[in-house]
């Protein structure tokens, strides 16, 4: 049996499904207590991450686990949800981590989490994406209502990557064969946000008026859900990425036998959303 944390998330929502269509036995774990739609045959348990003890019931029985942990994963405890994955017999851990693991200061607590899992666990696969395209979904509302994006940085350029490409490449890994590797997950071109509200014009079919906004008005917006060091982080790697963050990988291909998508897919597949 694998076991998905996150599983109602960007890409615990198409890994799930992807992985009930492999024949696996599978769990999905998140943390709401609503109704959730999920393949025939799949289970759904509820727990927290914050509450390592609540994922015993999950665990019961599994081979293997996708941890995925919200923000840099500071306010949790790795080592025991590390414990708690060996005590039920997990042999195979695939972590979702972020490109900025390990070179960013705000992602240290991730790269924490990289170090225990890669001690602890028996198999393991570590995946470091860049920026997700459907972080465009903060636009959702804007563009619903004035088709109008604000965002900072209008012209600095980042290789986002498809929550379903994630997905896909995380599926490959905890079915086997990606053992003791750890890939960085990127688009297949750098695109800035000026690009990507372009991109959803065309999905759209109607022009959509792009804004750019000063780091501090960023700030301000994102401190409404974030912790302020990730604050921080994230408008750095916005305004002023290192090469590495905006090289583009070459690993998704390598896994998926695919090129990666772009963002102009993604907007054509999500275009509902804005309308």
């Amino acid at each position: 049996m694998i076991v998905v944390t996150g599983a109602t998330g960007n890409v615990g929502r198409t890994l799930v499904p992807a992985l009930a269509r492999s024949g696996a036995a599978v769990t999905a774990v998140s943390r709401g207590r609503s109704p959730i739609a999920l393949p025939d045959g799949v289970r759904h348990h509820r727990a927290d991450l914050g509450q390592p003890d609540s994922l015993r019931p999950a665990l019961a029985g599994a081979e293997a686990l996708f941890l995925l942990v919200e923000g840099a994963g500071a306010h949790l405890d790795g080592a025991a949800i590390l414990r708690v994955a060996a005590d039920a017999g997990v042999k195979r851990i695939v972590l979702q981590s972020s490109q900025a693991a390990g070179r960013r200061a705000s992602h240290a607590p991730l790269q924490t989490l990289e170090d225990l899992v890669r001690g602890s666990a028996p198999a393991w696969t570590i995946l470091r994406p860049g920026g997700f395209a459907s972080n465009a979904y903060a636009w959702a509302e804007p563009i619903r209502a004035t088709r109008t994006v604000a965002a900072p940085y209008g012209d600095v350029g980042l290789p986002v990557v498809d929550p379903d490409d994630i997905a896909e490449v995380a599926a490959a890994a905890l079915l086997g064969g990606h053992d003791g590797r750890s890939y960085e997950l990127t688009g297949p071109e750098l695109s800035t946000p000026r690009d990507r509200a372009a991109d959803l014009a065309a999905a759209l079919g109607e022009p959509i008026a792009f804004v750019e906004q000063t780091p501090e008005q960023a700030r301000e917006q994102m401190l409404r859900f974030m912790p302020p060091p990730v604050v921080e982080g994230t408008l750095a790697i916005l305004g002023t990425p290192a090469g590495h963050e905006q090289r583009i990988s070459p690993d998704v291909a390598a896994v998926l036998g695919r090129p990666p998508r772009p963002f102009a897919a993604w907007a054509a597949r999500h275009v509902d959303a804005f309308r």
